[in-house]
């Protein structure tokens, strides 16, 4: 199988902590990242999604010449998912998307700690849409932005865990998903000791992948 993650921001780096992540969740399959270079630096809310959806679709016509399998969107709003998914040769899921899903499989009841206040909208509309509202308690806010996630300093870290811990004492759920594709190559330290199941998004989309490709 041949896996493309596609970045809709334009921060490199970020794809390539994506990829670091969704490798050691399977060392076996050939996964490629790409960096939508027009798309908004970070997204944060709905109309940086709507900014990078252009680009997104630009580089379909490449991933097609290359033969990939299967198309992550590599950002866990979903962003430009139904518009890529309508035009791609291949499927195409989210990393939010198989989070949710993931969770539900392995029956957990979950929150998600996210970034911020103007992402939890869209995320609470991508749950209803893909019917797993009841699976969901709550939508969390750190209040952190997508690009300080990434560069995961110790103040980052701490308020993170402190969240995942409120989201454990207070909501009644046994798993948190993480809320970011910055926060994947964190996922082995967040929830450390709460007692929660963690689901990444770009692990669990990495795993639902290979169910998807063709035979």
């Amino acid at each position: 199988m041949k896996l493309l993650f596609l970045n809709p921001n334009s921060t490199a780096a970020m794809t390539g902590a994506m990829l670091a992540a969704a490798r050691a969740a399977d060392p076996v399959t050939e996964i490629t990242g790409w960096t939508n270079t027009s798309g908004p630096p970070a997204i944060e809310g709905p109309e940086d999604g709507a900014a990078a959806v252009a680009g997104l679709l630009s580089m379909l016509p490449a991933a097609r010449q290359a033969g990939f399998d299967v198309i992550v969107i590599g950002c866990f709003d979903d962003t430009g998912l139904a518009e890529v998914r309508a035009a791609a040769h291949c499927p195409v899921i989210g990393i939010g998307q198989a989070a949710f899903h993931m969770a539900a499989l392995l029956g957990h009841r979950v929150s998600v700690v996210t970034t911020l206040e103007v992402s939890v909208p869209v995320i609470t509309a991508n749950i209803a849409a893909y019917g797993l509202a009841g699976q969901v308690a709550k939508v969390r806010a750190s209040g952190l932005g997508v690009l300080e996630v990434e560069q995961a300093r110790p103040a980052t870290l701490a308020r993170l865990e402190d969240e995942i811990a409120r989201a454990g004492a207070q909501d009644g759920i046994s798993g948190v998903i993480l809320g970011c594709a910055g926060m994947a190559p964190l996922a082995g330290r967040l929830g450390a000791g709460s007692g929660l199941a963690v689901i990444d998004g770009v692990a669990a989309a990495t795993r639902l992948a290979r169910a998807l490709a063709p035979a």
